[in-house]
């Protein structure tokens, strides 16, 4: 009987460790499908649209972010990110375009191209037109103050605001299509409407 009763205690020790390990499954499972699963990191993308001038008394410019870097738009070439991302370029490069001086950061040493930015977004450092050229009376986000043009005839000086920047870049640009080809359907820099929208 005794050998018996040993047989009893090992079955029964047996049967209590499976079912604990069993217990121990279900409850990890069920635990694992009432856990909410770690939401995947959403990666940046470069917007499709972006709406400028929203509080304008003329109303809201929409700008075509896709077909402006995307190739649909030109201006004799293709419009690289650097031509309105001034800032997203080595110091050394900056040489050659008065008057832009200021590079994002400042210890940057890559160009922004669409390619950098696809690769590895924060590489990237893009700033947004707004970080830098704020709107009057207000600090920009980056900068200690808003950046400033001085005239080296008049020694006047310029507030970039962004009203101030986005219709230097905006107009330059939009003009030299206009000179080149008289059927563009660019917006005219002496037809407010043709950017602003009520």
């Amino acid at each position: 009987m005794r050998r018996n009763y040993g047989k009893y205690l090992i079955r029964t020790a047996i049967v209590a460790v499976v079912f604990a390990g069993v217990a121990v499954f279900v409850g990890s499972e069920s635990f694992a499908q009432r856990a909410k699963p770690k939401p995947a990191e959403k990666k940046p993308v470069i917007p499709k649209v972006i709406t400028l001038a929203q509080r304008a008394k003329l109303g809201r410019v929409t700008f075509n972010h896709v077909k402006h870097n995307g190739g649909e738009y030109n201006a004799s070439g293709p419009i690289t990110c650097i031509q309105c991302h001034h800032t997203a370029r080595p110091a050394a490069e900056l040489v050659n375009i008065p008057p832009h001086t200021l590079v994002w950061p400042k210890d940057r040493d890559t160009t922004l191209t669409a390619e950098l930015f696809a690769e590895d977004p924060k590489k990237a450092a893009v700033a947004a037109c707004r970080d830098c050229h704020a709107r009057a009376g207000q600090k920009p986000k980056l900068l200690d103050a808003m950046p400033v043009i001085v005239d080296p005839d008049t020694k006047q000086e310029t507030l970039i605001t962004n009203e101030v920047a986005f219709h230097n870049a905006c107009d330059v640009c939009h003009f030299e299509i206009g000179f080149r080809n008289k059927n563009t359907k660019a917006p005219t820099v002496t037809n407010c409407k043709s950017c602003h929208k009520r």
